[in-house]
């Protein structure tokens, strides 16, 4: 018999409508106490807000004010907890299956304790200090558990794998509380179809999630950004800065790309995760901003805080970090590693442009920067546009440079991309006609 594509309408079953409220709940639950860990280890890593679960200090606040010995003790626990932990789930654990592959093969299923262990890892470290992104974590958690539903409620193939991207995004939802975002998430990366069963799957559960993790989260945005206004000077400069953010985001993703293909492993990963963690820490020492996920640099960046000299330091070994991280064998996320990078590689940029059209302040160059490389680096170029106006909630009328920023960025990643391609297929198929004169 053969099966209904994902995007087909689902069957109004009872079976089905329950998976949806049972995902939705689960995975809201999943991301909420991920995000309530994170905040805790924070809290007491750093000492900071040790009375709030969510407390009024942000994690920059907290970090710069722990001292740099501390931080640098913290940095040096980070990378023992990331080295021997992923050591252990490599070598005891079952091969993890990635949200992609668990969406993609219905008949693949996530090892449980393998992919909680791998999740909490992810959040444990980054609360710690680990420049990777969160949001993999609760989209695994939020995935497992739609499988878990998905099997309980012996659901076919086709709404199987609808109810396991929409799991993912549920999670991403709550932890972030960004609904929309996540649902066009699970459209765009996850399923590749707007088509309008699975679109309103993905809108309920991921509300239902983000609803979720407000009792334990609140209803927080993730970004403060003072009232700006999108100006003649930054549509202009959007135009002309999107391919930019283009070529870099594409030269990140090939530098990511390499660092994970390498990364350390068996008795090579404790050693190269303390090495690369007690680096940090010591630059830590000088930058605290460079701790963590990187939601600290992009909010000065957003809050026009940061001078063009400081912009472009935090720039550089904020890349070199993350995929020094990669390559020592940690893992995460690069969702918000990208808007940090995006945001100040903007301010650098709009910092030149300024002395051209000096008009918008460096924190509307950020916010437009952010989306353009985000949405090039994960090729999401509607997720991105829609996560960044969620979680920084700007004015509508920065949707106009958004989008050209974006579309400029995308497009340039994608020729990039396309030519690298022919290159290295070219390079293949002339190798043995080389090897053999």
């Amino acid at each position: 018999m053969n099966e209904a594509p994902a995007d087909a309408p689902p069957r109004s079953h009872p079976r089905f409508l329950l998976a949806i409220l049972l995902t939705g709940l689960s995975a809201g639950l999943g991301g909420m106490l991920l995000g309530m860990l994170l905040h805790a280890v924070q809290h007491v890593a750093y000492g900071y807000s040790l009375d709030h679960i969510v407390g009024p200090e942000s994690f920059l606040q907290g970090v710069q004010a722990a001292g740099g010995p501390r931080r640098l003790a913290v940095l040096i626990l980070c990378g023992l907890v990331a080295g021997g932990g992923w050591w252990l789930v490599y070598r005891f654990g079952r091969p993890l299956v990635s949200v992609t592959q668990a969406v993609q093969d219905p008949s693949v299923r996530m090892p449980a304790k393998t992919t909680l262990a791998h999740a909490i890892l992810q959040i444990v470290t980054v609360a710690l200090g680990s420049p990777l992104g969160r949001e993999v974590a609760p989209r695994e958690v939020g995935a497992l558990a739609a499988s878990g539903v998905s099997a309980w409620l012996r659901l076919p193939a086709d709404q199987h794998r609808l109810i396991v991207a929409c799991g993912a995004g549920a999670g991403l939802a709550a932890v972030y509380n960004v609904p929309l975002g996540a649902a066009l998430f699970v459209l765009e990366v996850l399923l590749g179809s707007f088509a309008w069963p699975a679109a309103v799957v993905a809108l309920a559960t991921c509300c239902i999630g983000a609803v979720i993790a407000w009792i334990g989260l609140g209803n927080e945005i993730q970004y403060a950004v003072p009232p700006m206004t999108a100006d003649a000077s930054l549509i202009v400069w959007s135009v002309i800065a999107g391919p930019v953010f283009g070529v870099a985001a594409h030269g990140f993703v090939q530098l990511t790309s390499a660092a994970r293909g390498h990364a350390a492993r068996g008795w090579r990963l404790p050693a190269a995760a303390l090495v690369n963690f007690t680096l940090i820490g010591v630059l830590a020492v000088f930058l605290p901003a460079l701790l963590g996920n990187g939601k600290g640099a992009a909010q000065l960046g957003f809050s026009s805080e940061l001078t063009l000299g400081m912009a472009a330091l935090l720039l550089v070994l904020k890349v070199a970090i993350t995929s020094g991280s990669l390559r020592a064998g940690a893992s995460g996320g690069l969702l918000t590693p990208g808007i940090a990078i995006g945001a100040l590689l903007a301010v650098v940029l709009g910092a030149a442009w300024n002395l051209v059209w000096p008009d918008a302040p460096p924190g509307a160059y950020a916010v437009v920067g952010a989306a353009a490389f985000l949405a090039a680096s994960m090729r999401m170029p509607l997720t991105a546009t829609v996560l960044i106006l969620e979680f920084t909630r700007v004015d509508q009328g920065f949707l106009v440079p958004i989008i050209l920023a974006v579309v400029g960025s995308a497009a340039t990643h994608h020729f990039c991309a396309a030519r690298a391609t022919r290159t290295a297929a070219a390079a293949a198929a002339g190798a043995p006609l080389r090897g053999s004169t």
